[in-house]
């Protein structure tokens, strides 16, 4: 019987924002979280010139899930080609390639190319990497093109800031406490109701409840990245209402004499369509900005107080 041939395939799909644009937010990997919205975090491994390994964090099927892969950066023929180090199964092998192309004056034609082949070369099997690339495909481009014209256009959406406290405690402690979120509901007074999910260890799934200063309550659903004793990173896949993303970390810094520093990170991006509903028709983006601030920065500044708290008492 002959050997069946790998697949290859491609989508593409219009952004109205400017080739070099498009590659560079896909080139730097700490803005897939906010391209991408199943993507939750992505790190570097290695870095050697144009060829870099990176590990990728991602929801899949509502599971969080992490992978590795290989790139080759091509800036000026504006690619970027990737390579899948372990496919799971019924893949044996993945690889694709993202090219950029200029498409009237600001425009971009954006070109998403997968090879693949099915493990023994199984019809079923590469008919199911089929089903799923064209399925992952057709989804994850518009709401590629969404984020990108976002991130070019609409910077006055976009909001960051964070909040620190120096602590006479150990890093470790300050992290336990962060990572311990199933007992927020007896460390934090704004926390009502916490469900925390860690079916593979430093990968948590937080569901939460939590009263704002009004007495409202909002529900939050984050999936969690944990680097012991130094990193969590987060982004929220249950959003409020004013919020289009919300990516962040809680950074946990040994500092001289016994002083550490625990800081908390937050990137939103605000849903315009959503300010006059929520803070009345009279209110802008600057409101919004504002009321986002001080929302998330109190919440914040609260777990840092507690956090304070716990690491000082464990000295």
């Amino acid at each position: 019987m002959p050997e069946q041939a790998g697949r290859e395939v491609e989508h593409e799909i219009t952004v109205l924002a400017a080739p070099h644009e498009v590659y560079r937010l896909l080139a730097e990997v700490e803005n897939w979280p906010r391209l991408f919205p199943p993507s939750v975090y992505v790190e570097y491994l290695e870095r050697d010139g144009n060829e870099e390994r990176i590990r990728i964090w991602a929801t899949a099927n509502g599971e969080a899930k992490n992978w590795s892969s290989r790139r080759v950066l091509d800036p000026e023929g504006l690619r970027i080609t990737f390579r899948q180090e372990v496919s799971a199964p019924p893949v044996a092998e993945m690889s694709g390639t993202w090219i950029m192309e200029p498409l009237g004056e600001h425009g971009t034609r954006l070109r998403l190319l997968h090879e693949y082949r099915a493990i023994d070369d199984d019809p079923e099997g590469l008919a199911w990497i089929d089903e799923a690339v064209d399925r992952n495909s057709r989804a994850e481009l518009p709401a590629l093109k969404a984020g990108l014209e976002e991130a070019t256009t609409a910077e006055e959406l976009t909001l960051s800031f964070v909040d620190s406290v120096q602590v006479h405690g150990s890093p470790k402690d300050l992290y336990d406490f962060v990572n311990e979120a199933q007992l927020w509901t007896e460390r934090l007074p704004h926390v009502k109701e916490v469900k925390l999910t860690e079916d593979t260890p430093g990968l948590q799934v937080l569901r939460m409840d939590t009263v704002a200063k009004n007495g409202s309550t909002h529900t939050t659903e984050s999936v969690r990245v944990c680097f012991p004793h130094h990193r969590i990173s987060y982004k929220q896949t249950t959003l409020p209402a004013l919020m289009t993303l919300h990516t962040g970390y809680w950074l946990f810094d040994e500092g001289a004499d016994g002083v550490a520093t625990a800081s908390s990170q937050h990137t939103v991006v605000i849903n315009a369509e959503n300010i006059a509903t929520i803070l009345g028709p009279d209110a802008g983006i600057p409101e919004a900005r504002e009321f986002i601030r001080e929302a998330l920065g109190t919440n914040s500044r609260a777990t840092l107080g507690h956090a304070k708290e716990y690491a000082e008492a464990r000295r």
